[in-house]
């Protein structure tokens, strides 16, 4: 069943006045960065060789029907991502399981195979799931994407057989539903100073692979060393790397705003109109909806910012947001 969704007020958070910049509310999180999380490391093998690192984080319930929360991490995140702590300690707090799923090569050690991973990519995801479900038959079982990770889980949610899974509900934060359009809107600005952050951290992991041969592109070390749009990296790494015959393909392919009318489990997507990494009317892209998805959209908030307080005592409302979540 699809529906033409309205945006919804997000109704529990409101920007104070001197940190409504979008850069100021994207940039806040990293520079309070809240304390680390206290975590495990669980590297768990893929069905192709490969291995991904799940992050548990600690104390762990002695319960195996506690709930579990399951974050998917935004490109080049991790545990150690600021927003993780806000989520996943939430999660942990209120006695859930939480973990996290490191990307492929975004764990504490490279992956073993000749790839990476992308905004489309659900089959590690999937796979994960599916051996939660095995290991812990009787919990409630709900997910989080972040950014990228978000994008990839709106894809997963929208597959079908999906509600196999066994997925009571999901929260999806900030995700890059067009993905050629925040390529784009990505390259313009101030906007840029994420992009060149974001390519430095992809330019580290691949060009001693590209050296030793390890992958089977026609790209040079020296060749992606110059590369200074995200989109130009997409066109020569991303896409080959994976199957797609250039960025466009990959951008068109992989973008879960085209297929948000599929979405077969109950998902709340949370957004902020100012997002330096989309466009402004991102949203308004994709207009047909299932009405298993309800959007909630802030006026500001930046890339999964959504700051909030008093003085110069700030604190992340995601944390509240999660607590909403888990008790929903």
């Amino acid at each position: 069943m699809t529906m033409t969704a309205r945006l919804s007020d997000m109704t529990g958070f409101r920007a104070p006045s001197l940190i409504r910049n979008p850069h100021v509310q994207t940039l806040l999180p990293r520079i309070l960065r809240p304390p680390p999380l206290v975590w495990r490391g669980e590297w768990f093998d893929l069905p192709d060789g490969d291995e991904v690192e799940l992050g548990w984080v600690s104390p762990e319930p002695q319960d195996d029907e506690a709930p579990i929360l399951v974050m998917f991490h935004g490109l080049e995140g991790s545990i150690a991502s600021p927003y993780a702590s806000a989520i996943l300690g939430t999660a942990a707090h209120v006695g859930h399981r939480a973990l996290i799923m490191h990307f492929r090569g975004c764990g504490s050690r490279p992956n073993r195979r000749p790839r990476a991973y992308h905004s489309g990519d659900t089959g590690d995801a999937r796979v994960v799931l599916e051996e939660l479900r095995r290991r812990y038959p009787l919990a409630p079982l709900r997910v989080c994407g972040v950014s990228l990770g978000g994008n990839m889980l709106l894809r997963l949610l929208a597959e079908p057989g999906s509600e196999v899974l066994g997925i009571a509900s999901a929260l999806v934060i900030s995700a890059p539903l067009d993905l050629a359009a925040c390529s784009e809107r990505l390259s313009q600005g101030f906007s840029r100073v994420y992009e060149r952050h974001l390519l430095k951290s992809l330019k580290r992991k691949v060009i001693p692979r590209l050296v030793s041969g390890e992958l089977p592109l026609e790209a040079s070390a020296e060749q992606v060393a110059r590369v200074k749009r995200l989109r130009d990296y997409d066109d020569i790494i991303t896409a080959p790397l994976h199957g797609f015959a250039n960025a466009e393909d990959y951008y068109t392919r992989a973008s879960s705003g085209p297929v948000l009318d599929r979405i077969a489990v109950p998902t709340w997507l949370v957004h902020a109109e100012d997002d330096p990494f989309m466009p402004a009317d991102l949203l308004q892209r994709f207009p047909r909806r299932s009405a298993k998805l309800k959007v909630e959209v802030s006026r500001h908030g930046g890339h999964v910012g959504f700051m909030r307080g008093s003085g110069w005592r700030y604190t992340p409302w995601l944390e509240e947001r999660t607590i909403q979540f888990l008790g929903g």
